[in-house]
């Protein structure tokens, strides 16, 4: 599990783990992963995610549409 405790970008000490619905586009095709944990910064916006996070965004994003397929 990753702890962060600093804004990587404006080094705020404020930087805390939130669990939210992520939104992101990809070749004009809007999509949304539901409840994906991350650190995000309420003073620049900044968020960082850990590998847990990365993956289900992949597993939901058409970017990777069918590269998942038989993988466990």
């Amino acid at each position: 599990m990753m702890t962060v405790r600093i804004c990587p970008s404006c080094g705020s000490n404020r930087i805390r783990k939130v669990r939210k619905d992520w939104s992101g586009e990809f070749d004009g095709q809007a999509y949304t992963v539901r409840d994906v944990e991350f650190h995000e910064c309420p003073v620049c916006g900044e968020k960082v995610y850990d590998r847990e996070a990365m993956r289900k965004i992949e597993a939901c994003s058409p970017a990777f549409a069918g590269l998942h397929v038989g993988r466990g």
